[in-house]
């Protein structure tokens, strides 16, 4: 099992054939050797919280420790996200959204 914690981070809501997938949308800003980089999950399974931050367990096993104040793109991500609804485009059975930064991820239905 894997452990992320990422600098930014946005919930996906895929909507396939009907059904909601959410998905963490990851980045990191990266450093002067490594570029910025950005990974989005298998799927939230769950969520745990504690007063900082938000716990995801994804269906590959993998949890992202996501800061509760780093939500949002940054602009590499943006860029990421965009090119998905590119690819998305014109394609009737899937759908994808970000969620708000008010909505309560403790209380999505993951499964």
């Amino acid at each position: 099992m894997s452990t992320y914690h990422p600098d930014t981070w946005v919930m996906i809501k895929f909507m396939h054939k009907g059904s909601p997938i959410y998905k963490i949308l990851a980045g990191w800003g990266g450093s002067y050797l490594h570029g910025q980089s950005w990974k989005l999950n298998s799927g939230v399974t769950s969520v745990t919280e504690d007063d900082t931050h938000y716990h995801f367990k994804g269906a590959s096993g993998s949890v992202y420790i996501c800061h509760k104040r780093s939500y949002g793109f940054s602009g590499y991500t943006s860029q990421v996200f965009n090119s998905f609804v590119e690819q998305l485009r014109g394609q009737d059975e899937t759908t994808m959204e970000p969620l708000d930064e008010e909505t309560n991820f403790m209380e999505l239905v993951y499964e």
